[in-house]
C-alpha cells in the first residue's frame, strides 16, 4: 500500500532541506511518508555525499523506498544507485530538472574565477551528468519549460528550458518516462501539478498527462 512506502526526497544545489519541503507537503496529502535528505551541495564531496545517502537509504524499514531528486539531487541519487544499488531497498524514482547529459550553466560557472566558488564540489557531478542508469528501477524525468530563471543570465541555453536546465540534459536513453512541464527550476519543487505527475509515476511508473 502506499501508506506502507516511503519517499526520500533529495534536494538541489543552494537548496537545502527546507527547498523540498513543499513537495513533501503535497506528496503527504496524496497519501506517501516523506522524508527530507540534506547534505552540502557546495563543500561537500560527491563521494561523502553519496556515502552518506546510500547509509541514509539502508536504514529504512522494508523493502521499498521510492526516491526523487530536484536537479544535483538527482543526479546525487542516480550515482548513489549505480555504485550501492544493490544493498538499497527497490522502488522508482523520479528526477526534477536533474541534467543528465551535464549542465551549461554549470560549466560555465566553473569556468570562471568568480562564480566558480559558488558551485564548489558539485562540479564533480554537474560537469558531464551521468554515464548510465541504474538497472532494474524505474527512472523518469520532468523537465520544467518556463525560462525564469538566474541561469540564463550565466549561459546561452537552448530552448526550451526553465531558466537554468533545458530540456535536452534531462533526457537520455533508459528513462521510463520523461514529461516537459510549464514550470522554471525552481518551480519544479513548487508546483502542485508537478507533485501530482511524481504521485502518479511513484505509483505506476509512468507520467500523467493531461489526456490521461
Amino acid at each position: 500500500m502506499v501508506a506502507s512506502t516511503r519517499v526520500l526526497l533529495v534536494h538541489g544545489l543552494w537548496y537545502g532541506r527546507p527547498g523540498m519541503l513543499p513537495l513533501a507537503v503535497r506528496l503527504r496529502k496524496l497519501g506517501w511518508e516523506c522524508e527530507l535528505f540534506g547534505y552540502s551541495s557546495v563543500f561537500g564531496r560527491a563521494a561523502e555525499n553519496v556515502e552518506r545517502l546510500a547509509d541514509r537509504a539502508r536504514k529504512v524499514d522494508g523493502d521499498r523506498l521510492h526516491f526523487v531528486g530536484h536537479s544535483l539531487g538527482g543526479l546525487l541519487i542516480l550515482k548513489m544507485l549505480a555504485e550501492a544499488g544493490g544493498v538499497v531497498p527497490g522502488g522508482r524514482v523520479v528526477l526534477l530538472g536533474s541534467p543528465l547529459n551535464g549542465s551549461a550553466v554549470a560549466r560555465r560557472m566553473a569556468g570562471n574565477r568568480v562564480l566558480k566558488p559558488w558551485i564548489g564540489q558539485a562540479e564533480a557531478l554537474l560537469d558531464r551528468g551521468v554515464e548510465g542508469l541504474a538497472r532494474g528501477r524505474e527512472i523518469g524525468a520532468v523537465a520544467g519549460t518556463s525560462s525564469l530563471g538566474a541561469g540564463r543570465v550565466v549561459a546561452r541555453l537552448e530552448k526550451p528550458h526553465d531558466g537554468t536546465v533545458t530540456v535536452a540534459e534531462t533526457s537520455v536513453s533508459g528513462l521510463a518516462d520523461h514529461l516537459e512541464l510549464p514550470v522554471s527550476h525552481t518551480g519544479l519543487v513548487l508546483s502542485r501539478q508537478v507533485a501530482e505527475t511524481v504521485d502518479a509515476f511513484l505509483r505506476t511508473g509512468r507520467f500523467r498527462r493531461s489526456c490521461d
